[in-house]
């Protein structure tokens, strides 16, 4: 069943469901009436008050008339919204899930890097998540275990492990030291082998953060370019190097080999040419070419100090120094000396190295979806993993104005569905509020929504999240956790046998 198709059916299905609900409108009891709030509709554009009936996990009714249900939520004041969709995550567990949840997220998807074994882990969330998942296959790791050398290993390591996290563990040591290599042609096929079967345990597309791998030759990584052009498998990449040459190979290898290409923080791989790689995207979408970027509002990254990101050099290609990282073990400023002993041991810093007008322009611009590239749980990560989409809310639409509010939830719901219902036909039925489409929705107060965390007191609750319904199950009730719901359901790709 081909996608276009697929789109002309839901589109019938959602015009049928209307068309039904209407008439039966007088005699429905809903499980669920959202009462009164503000409904914004990204595709089709409302934005007015509405009263909203869920029946399970569907939205059944949008209506100006009054609505019977079972459990009426006067949400006058607030904004009815489709939830937020995440398509840049790294942390994989509920303790990372609850903070997004208060962000508003009801789809966490970790496509950047993907995930190593990826079967096994989709099975490890089932029926445990707080909120939707679903990842990419990781071509780092998929590379990893084509090598002839470490082949042995994988395999002990798999079927000695009870569970993912095992498996993962047991090999967290040996995974590094395969980013420097090369592949002789062998090889090279193996791994494109591996990509194959993951993509058929579900995965979203091919995790290319060709940024950490950064010695890997040119035609190595446009042959993955050209596999991902021959199945129609979407490529998300962290490029090279951060500048706009690397950019610009990137949208070389999608358009020359036909690959559907998405391109992760442009704000922290640009810098201050952030405004020429978003004109070379949309020069290359005016064309025709299926390329997508997206930024998070912070003016700092963060990442592996043992990453390729600090080989020799970094500093002039950063235009930063040792103070302007920040350690998040302890939240401390480095020196040239805890610089070097910290590299040795390997952990996370925060990256100082952005200006608040490069930011501005990446969520001003057309197109442009947001996402978190939030890391994995410690009290002082990077404040993203916590309050990106608050921020935008709170900061760049209430208090400076950047863009408008119908505008930022586009960015944050209905773009990324678009994006991703070609290659996941499911996401057909989020980042809307229609009905017939899934009972995914976050509720705010637009005049006191904000992110809380920061980068010297470390993660918090974002405020101004009222509730948050994941497949029509309330996770988030006047802004507190529920207990003991796991409503999230897994994003699969159309690979999936």
């Amino acid at each position: 069943m081909t996608s276009k198709f697929l789109s002309l059916f839901f589109s019938f299905f959602l015009s049928l469901q209307l068309s039904q609900a209407t008439l039966a409108q007088d005699n429905v009891q809903y499980d669920i009436v959202l009462a009164g709030g503000r409904v914004i509709d990204p595709e089709t554009k409302l934005d007015a008050v509405r009263n909203v009936g869920i029946i399970q996990n569907r939205i059944a009714q949008i209506s100006s008339e009054p609505l019977q249900g079972k459990e009426v939520i006067d949400v006058s004041g607030l904004v009815v919204a489709p939830g937020f969709i995440d398509l840049h995550v790294h942390g994989r567990t509920n303790v990372e899930q609850e903070y997004q949840l208060h962000d508003g997220v009801t789809t966490a998807l970790d496509l950047e890097w993907g995930v190593e074994n990826l079967g096994m882990w989709y099975e490890s969330r089932k029926s445990k998540a707080l909120i939707h998942y679903g990842a990419s296959v990781n071509w780092p790791f998929e590379r990893f275990k084509s090598m002839e050398k470490y082949q042995q290993a994988v395999q002990t390591a798999i079927e000695q492990s009870e569970n993912w996290e095992s498996s993962v563990e047991k090999l967290n040591s040996l995974f590094p030291l395969s980013f420097t290599e090369q592949l002789n042609p062998q090889e090279e096929e193996k791994t494109h082998k591996n990509i194959k079967a993951s993509l058929e345990a579900g995965g979203l597309g091919i995790g290319v953060p060709i940024g950490y791998l950064p010695q890997t030759k040119a035609e190595e990584m446009y042959r993955v370019f050209k596999l991902a052009g021959e199945l129609d498998a979407l490529v998300y990449t962290h490029v090279r190097i951060p500048n706009v040459n690397s950019v610009q190979e990137v949208i070389a290898d999608a358009i020359l080999t036909g690959a559907p290409l998405h391109i992760v923080h442009i704000n922290s791989v640009s810098l201050d040419q952030i405004g020429l790689s978003i004109q070379m995207v949309q020069t290359a979408q005016d064309k025709g070419f299926d390329i997508s970027t997206e930024l998070y509002p912070y003016t700092a990254a963060s990442t592996g100090l043992a990453s390729a990101i600090f080989n020799e050099g970094w500093q002039d290609r950063l235009g930063i120094s040792y103070g302007d990282l920040q350690w998040v073990a302890t939240g401390e400023r480095l020196t040239k000396e805890t610089f070097e002993a910290y590299q040795k041991t390997g952990g996370a810093v925060i990256v100082h190295l952005m200006k608040s007008e490069w930011i501005k322009t990446g969520i001003a611009a057309p197109g442009v979806m947001i996402a978190s590239d939030g890391s994995d749980y410690s009290k002082l990560a990077h404040p993203r993993t916590a309050g990106t989409f608050s921020k935008v809310l709170g900061k760049y639409v209430r208090e400076e104005k950047v863009i408008d509010l119908p505008t930022a939830i586009a960015k944050m719901t209905f773009l990324p569905a678009k994006r991703m219902e070609d290659l996941s036909p499911m996401m057909r039925f989020k980042g809307r509020i229609q009905v017939g489409t899934d009972a995914d929705i976050t509720i705010f107060n637009p005049n006191t929504i904000i992110d809380k965390a920061t980068f010297e007191e470390g993660l918090a609750f974002s405020e101004g999240i009222e509730y948050v319904l994941v497949n029509g199950t309330f996770v988030l009730r006047n802004g507190e956790t529920v207990s003991n719901v796991f409503p999230g359901n897994p994003v699969f790709g159309k690979f999936k046998k």
